[in-house]
């Protein structure tokens, strides 16, 4: 039986699957029909499936170049982490009816949706004007794959490890990516709603 932080009735472990026919019936076959979908969806939207530049490295830390969003992982990663982290705290009144597992899996359903918004022109143009991503051309697919990843780790990770470490890690990551890439999740969210120009100057190096 699985549980919601703070939930005493429920045992923190996974259930077992029954085998191969147990993960068939389970969320796994709907996790992979959401990212094929997604995938299939950003390609007719002309996204590349891997950074122009041709490098085959999975991890990028240049958030203000053009490999930005295009490898596997970078320090936006982390924030898609926290998506997770606060989408399963939202699905917390479900806790007693939708095991966990499926919880995860309308985490993953929540960030596939994001990744397709965040890849729209009208998205992809805001960033552009209103935040520190001026050079921003969109995700790449593997990059976008990474983020449901980190996303659906980020909800276990939450479950994991109950409410109050739960904050407490998620304002460390967040206190963390200020001081490293002058960007959080919280900070960004506040760009592209109403961008701040003295922000947008001491993102930048002023």
């Amino acid at each position: 039986m699985t549980t919601v932080p703070g939930n005493s009735s429920e045992s923190r472990s996974l259930p077992a699957t029954g085998g191969r026919a147990g993960l068939l019936r389970g969320p796994v076959p709907y996790v992979v029909a959401g990212l094929v979908l997604m995938v299939v969806v950003l390609r007719g939207m002309g996204r590349v499936w891997w950074c122009s530049c041709g490098s085959p490295a999975p991890w990028s830390s240049d958030t203000v170049s053009l490999h930005n969003s295009q490898h596997f992982l970078d320090p936006y990663s982390l924030s898609h982490g926290l998506h997770g982290m606060m989408f399963l705290a939202l699905l917390q009144p479900l806790a007693g009816r939708i095991p966990l597992a499926w919880r995860l899996l309308l985490v993953v359903y929540a960030e596939v949706g994001w990744e397709i918004i965040e890849n729209t022109p009208f998205t992809i143009d805001r960033y552009r004007t209103a935040t520190v991503s001026l050079g921003y051309t969109g995700d790449s697919i593997i990059n976008s794959l990474g983020d449901v990843l980190c996303c659906w780790t980020g909800g276990l990770v939450a479950w994991r490890l109950g409410w109050v470490r739960g904050i407490a890690l998620f304002v460390a990551v967040e206190l963390g990516l200020l001081w490293w890439i002058r960007d959080c999740l919280v900070l960004n969210m506040i760009m592209l709603i109403h961008p701040i120009e003295a922000v947008k100057h001491w993102q930048m190096g002023g």
